[in-house]
């Protein structure tokens, strides 16, 4: 398995942000988690969702949005684990 942080961001407060990440191999089978990584006040701070387009015969688009369920933004990592490759 190979897992890893693709990226860092922010989202503002009861916001949702979306972004997309492509040329994925698409035998891949691959899992997506966003991970606070400022300090929340007891409760959960952000729920994702993660949408997949067939962008070509070879590849796949992932395209995930995160909503922040807080009234201050958060920050996060996207991390991902690919579990066949």
């Amino acid at each position: 398995m190979m897992a890893a942080t693709l990226f860092s961001g922010q989202v503002p407060a009861s916001q949702t942000v979306r972004w997309s990440t492509d040329q994925w191999p698409q035998s891949w089978h691959v899992t997506w988690s966003i991970v606070p990584t400022s300090a929340g006040s007891g409760g959960p701070q952000v729920e994702w969702t993660v949408e997949i387009e067939r962008a070509s015969s070879e590849h796949v688009t992932y395209w995930i949005s995160v909503t922040n369920l807080t009234q201050s933004s958060v920050d996060y990592d996207a991390r991902y684990a690919v579990l066949n490759a």
